[in-house]
């Protein structure tokens, strides 16, 4: 189930409209046809890219008179974050290993040459 809801949250992520969407969100709520304007496409092509994030879980919409305003929902990236940085932890260790092996090395390359 995590890892569905990831693929999910990666694949909206994946597309660099649907980012500067996300990024517009994140100064508050907009209408679909605002968060357009930037990217000089017309209403259905947004509506397009909010269905995306909104498949996702980082967008919620609501009607307001004939608006469709959309608000972020941050949690589907909380939990990519979650995710991303458990590899982070992972190869953190891995290359602060290598670190120490290079300078263990280092170190006997030196002794050796006295």
């Amino acid at each position: 189930m995590v890892e569905q809801r990831l693929d999910t949250t990666f694949h909206a992520l994946a597309d660099p409209t649907r980012r500067g969407m996300l990024a517009t969100l994140a100064l508050g709520e907009k209408s679909i046809g605002e968060l357009a304007e930037p990217f000089s496409m017309s209403f259905a092509g947004a509506a397009k890219h909010v269905k995306v994030l909104e498949g996702a879980g980082l967008v919620a919409r609501r009607k307001v008179g004939r608006n469709q305003l959309c608000r972020l929902n941050a949690g589907p990236l909380a939990e990519a974050d979650k995710w991303l940085r458990q590899w982070e932890q992972f190869w953190t260790l891995r290359l602060d290993r290598l670190e120490a092996l290079i300078a263990e090395d280092q170190q006997k390359d030196i002794g050796g040459r006295e």
